[in-house]
């Protein structure tokens, strides 16, 4: 770990990233690629010491409230926040000022902060959006060794659902050869439902490599999955998008069975909501109350 001071704090549409660099070990991590400039080791992560004070200065400028997102790069619930608490103390200006939240993580950490993301979607939203790539926690355990598994974040999932906080989950990435397979994905389609998810983000059965992800990504494939290596460079050779061979059936099957239990599956209709600020009216909040 290490401080730096940041020049800014949101971006151009609004997001944040208060830490740099990630502790989860996710074998497939686009956040690993040399193009995003990372000056330190990726284990070593960067905390912008002054986040807090840029971010309530960027906020209390605006003219009015928008969405402010945090997870794009960096999960906001990585082992380093329960003794920083960055993420929960950006919340807490989110709420003093009256905007909206999208948190992005694979940690159940979030739902230390279910107080505050409760009062906040009060009186706008805040919204948890939940990455899922295996049902099988053994194999959860090889492609991302140090988060929540799917199991337990499944479990947020509900327990979100139960205190009202609208979820999105993100079925990606699907690797072939490893979890693109009829099985799989109907497994996690199914917690969806079970979860009561409002909508599903999946851009295709694949991921995406490049340099520096890529040959991360191959060296753990010879850890674990021996001989998968040359088969997927003889397949893909140098693409940036690597995609199932079972892409078109699988992607069927998840927009049918999206469309069956009423999910959102368009990823641009999602996008739409997830940057949409909703102010509630007093009645609203009202009916919020009298429905617990």
């Amino acid at each position: 770990m290490h401080y730096i001071k940041a020049k800014g704090i949101l971006s151009q549409y609004n997001g944040m990233n208060l830490y740099r660099g990630c502790t989860h070990g996710c074998i497939y991590c686009d956040s690993r690629s040399t193009c995003y400039q990372m000056n330190h080791a990726f284990e070593d992560i960067e905390v912008k010491e002054n986040a807090l004070e840029l971010l309530e200065d960027v906020i209390r400028r605006k003219r009015k409230p928008c969405m402010i997102s945090t997870g794009a790069m960096t999960d906001p619930y990585i082992p380093l926040e329960t003794k920083i608490e960055f993420t929960r103390k950006a919340l807490l200006l989110i709420e003093k000022y009256g905007f909206g939240v999208v948190m992005h993580t694979k940690s159940t950490r979030v739902l230390r902060d279910l107080d505050i993301l409760r009062r906040i979607n009060e009186k706008t939203k805040a919204v948890v959006q939940m990455t899922l790539t295996t049902a099988d926690d053994n194999l959860c355990r090889i492609i991302e060794p140090n988060v929540s598994t799917t199991t337990e974040r499944f479990k947020a999932l509900k327990m979100l659902r139960e205190n009202d906080i609208p979820t999105i989950v993100w079925l990606c990435p699907i690797l072939p050869y490893i979890n693109d397979t009829k099985e799989n994905i109907m497994a996690i389609l199914e917690m969806c439902v079970e979860a009561g998810v409002k909508g599903i983000i999946c851009f295709g059965m694949g991921l995406t490599l490049r340099e520096g992800n890529r040959e991360y990504f191959y060296s753990k494939l010879d850890t674990h999955f021996p001989g998968l290596k040359e088969r997927y460079i003889k397949q893909f050779g140098n693409c940036y998008e690597v995609n199932s061979l079972h892409n078109a059936e699988l992607m069927k099957l998840f927009h049918e069975a999206c469309r069956k239990n009423g999910i959102l599956h368009n990823n641009g209709e999602i996008f739409a909501y997830l940057n949409r600020f909703e102010e509630k009216t007093p009645f609203q909040q009202l009916s919020f109350w009298n429905d617990q």
